[in-house]
């Protein structure tokens, strides 16, 4: 009886571990997302046979950057790789055994990358040499694959007597990805260019690789900083979201340019250098909730790039949001919807024009990426309220970010202290919102000045732009329980009425009357 008391705790610890290693490797925004390996023996030799190897980015944000991807594997028997057409294994081995005809590599345990651009037409075959770099499927799926070709020899010469290799390991370019066993599958089929020929491989095997966060590292690698239109809050990126600041390793935003390079001369070839700062991430994502119309409302989006020692390529963004479902329009970056379930539309893929934005340069003056979004109100969902405006999930690079705990965020004030109001002067209209405090003598005559509150990318830093009103400028006063106001044209020095009626959540709406 003590033994099974003692059992079941055991069984269910077990029962932990197994669940949590296959969800460790599942992305719920991404469900399908995988890299898929395949072999395809295209004809036999005498000892061994000569194969396409076939890697397919099925992720749809998750790309592989330079310095690109390193695949390895186990041999079954005794195999050698007599050479290879796209890629190269990083070591020869010891081929001593061999007094002629030397092998590419002798290795048990070989490991392979693609070759660099530019190398000789004889070396390279279709999808090779882009010096590892494949793009994700959501954004090119014609640049996702990565293609070689090798020689095998000292292996079977029939589909019965080759032993599948083992122990496949991908990095892309750092850990996180876990290999499937290769797996015989039905040979590829090959379709000649005019349409009117069907050739197939000899033999097929399949890898699967999935990448888990948790396996790539320790700590994240982005965070998020909110801000908005309604509040002077800045809700920082939180402290130590990417580890805590190690002086030793980091460096001062006002450091001079030398004592950056000679830090970056003592790091490892991918070791970060990063920018001293309290939450220590290579990247910041900040989404600022800007303006507001009557049917539409506006976020920035701004990323930042700590890291003096990496610049981000084919970088991309990926926002859960639930007015994602109704994206007017996108300014500066590439955006498409990602649905992983039929049932909801709220993800959304965002990345750099080709040749403008693409690659996010390394901390200082030019390591910044920025856009708007104008998104469609649902009135039956629309609210400022509980943070609803700013996002649920932020991943940057396929990783997800850090996000401020949510009683952190920019709370919507009470209509009592703070209003928004909605001026709809002929065809136009904007927002504009002020702090009202009962010591303020309102002003009905001469010029308004509009204010405006812009987030200049410091943690805790917001500038505050004053500028004279081209359009007309409101100022908005309670008067007992009726609000009301003037304004001043200051093309025609004219003074208008404006009659305001209350809404829901402390909005107003005004009209202009003569």
């Amino acid at each position: 009886m003590a033994s099974s008391k003692h059992a079941s705790p055991v069984i269910a610890a077990a029962l932990f571990v197994i669940m949590f290693s296959h969800a460790a490797a599942y992305d719920p925004l991404d469900p399908n997302g995988n890299i898929t390996i395949k072999w395809d023996v295209m004809s036999w030799t005498p000892d061994g046979y000569v194969a396409v190897v076939t890697m397919t980015n099925f992720q749809m944000y998750r790309h592989i950057m330079s310095p690109g991807w390193t695949l390895g594997w186990v041999w079954a028997k005794k195999e050698v790789i007599w050479s290879m057409v796209g890629a190269q294994a990083t070591e020869q081995g010891d081929c001593s055994k061999f007094k002629s005809d030397i092998p590419h590599c002798c290795k048990k345990n070989p490991t392979v990358v693609d070759l660099l651009p530019g190398v000789p037409y004889n070396q390279q075959i279709a999808n090779c040499c882009k010096g590892g770099v494949v793009s994700s499927w959501g954004q090119d799926p014609s640049a996702a694959v990565s293609s070689f070709q090798v020689s095998v020899g000292r292996s079977g010469t029939s589909n019965k007597t080759v032993k599948l290799p083992k122990n496949f390991t991908l990095t892309g370019p750092g850990p996180g990805y876990t290999c499937s066993q290769a797996k015989i599958v039905p040979s590829t089929v090959f379709i000649s260019a005019d349409g009117r020929r069907r050739t197939q491989a000899w033999m097929t095997w399949n890898v699967t690789c999935t990448y888990s966060q948790l396996l790539a590292s320790q700590y994240p690698k982005c965070c998020v900083s909110l801000s908005s239109f309604y509040n002077s809050t800045i809700t920082p990126c939180p402290t130590c979201a990417c580890g805590c600041q190690d002086k030793n390793r980091c460096v001062e935003s006002d450091s001079k340019l030398s004592s950056v390079v000679k830090l970056h001369k003592q790091t490892k070839d991918n070791a970060p250098l990063l920018q001293c700062t309290k939450h220590m991430c290579p990247i910041r994502v900040h989404w600022h909730v800007k303006l507001n119309y009557k049917e539409y409302w506006r976020a920035k989006i701004a990323i930042t790039n700590f890291d003096y020692h990496l610049n981000y390529t084919q970088w991309t963004l990926v926002v859960e949001h639930p007015n994602l479902n109704n994206v007017t329009q996108v300014f500066s970056f590439n955006y498409k919807p990602i649905a992983p379930y039929k049932s909801k539309n709220d993800t959304g893929l965002f990345y750099g024009l080709k040749f403008y934005n693409d690659v996010l340069m390394e901390a200082g003056p030019d390591g910044n990426v920025q856009s708007e979004i104008i998104l469609k109100k649902d009135v039956d969902s629309f609210t400022f309220k509980e943070g609803w405006a700013f996002p649920r999930k932020v991943y940057f690079n396929g990783d997800e970010c850090m996000m401020p705990p949510p009683d952190s965020y920019p709370y919507l004030p009470s209509s009592a202290h703070s209003t928004l109001l909605t001026i709809l002067p002929s065809l136009a209209f904007f927002w504009h919102q002020e702090r009202v405090r009962s010591s303020f003598r309102q002003q009905n005559r001469g010029m308004i000045y509009r204010s405006s509150k812009e987030y200049t990318g410091e943690d805790d830093d917001v500038e505050d732009n004053w500028q004279r009103a081209n359009i007309p400028a409101v100022r908005l006063v309670q008067h007992g329980k009726k609000p009301s106001s003037r304004i001043v044209d200051s093309n025609i020095k004219k003074i208008w009425r404006i009659m305001i009626q209350s809404g829901n959540d402390g909005e107003i709406e005004a009209r202009l009357v003569h």
